[in-house]
């Protein structure tokens, strides 16, 4: 299976964005960016992905927003201005960790599109491979999913900018890979994603 784009319709097309290798470290890793809003899926299928590549001996580390958070960006609130630094924070260590050699999977919202172009340009800039995820599962999905009751109290006007709700989220259009999760299966997109893995690397993955 090629690594194809997935529509919001679950057909698989021609892979979008660009990949700049002119400059890209042969003993790199890479980083693969997992963004979508809240419950659409960017952990499950990042953590099956890491599972299947470290069964197989690749060294591969998952920056999960939800465990990162509290350690890299403890206090911190939950507006654009911090939502941005967070999301910097966590794009920095992955390019450090993808420089020397790691695969890191990064299941993080990170809604706005401007930071994570900028973290895009700083692997760039780096040399290390990057590519981005959009996993573009609808809202109505997403909120049906949502076993942390998050949308719910945000309906309720419990709690206050939970992207998609009364925060925006800004779809990418620089996309490697788009999955809707509600019409493709996650062995499915474990495969995608691997497959938009080894495009990266310029070598096959297990």
């Amino acid at each position: 299976m090629s690594a194809d784009v997935v529509s919001d319709l679950g057909q698989p097309g021609p892979v979008e964005g660009q990949f700049e290798r002119e400059q890209v470290r042969l003993d790199a890793g890479a980083t693969v960016w997992f963004t979508g809003l809240p419950s659409a899926g960017k952990s499950t299928i990042a953590h099956a992905v890491a599972e299947q590549l470290a069964a197989a001996g690749v060294r591969v580390q998952v920056l999960d927003g939800d465990e990162v958070r509290p350690h890299l960006s403890a206090g911190l609130g939950y507006g654009k201005e911090a939502r941005d630094i967070n999301v910097s924070r966590i794009g920095w260590v992955a390019r450090l960790l993808a420089s020397h050699g790691v695969v890191v999977l990064v299941p993080v919202i990170a809604p706005y599109a401007a930071t994570r172009q900028a973290v895009r340009a700083d692997h760039l800039a780096a040399g290390v491979p990057f590519a981005e995820v959009y996993v573009s599962t609808s809202l109505a999905v997403a909120e049906q999913r949502d076993v942390k009751g998050l949308y719910a109290k945000a309906r309720r006007g419990e709690i206050t900018g939970m992207t998609g709700v009364d925060d925006p989220y800004e779809r990418p259009d620089t996309a490697e890979l788009v999955l809707d999760t509600a019409e493709v299966d996650v062995a499915t997109s474990v495969e995608l994603a691997k497959d938009l893995l080894s495009a990266i690397l310029e070598r096959k993955l297990p």
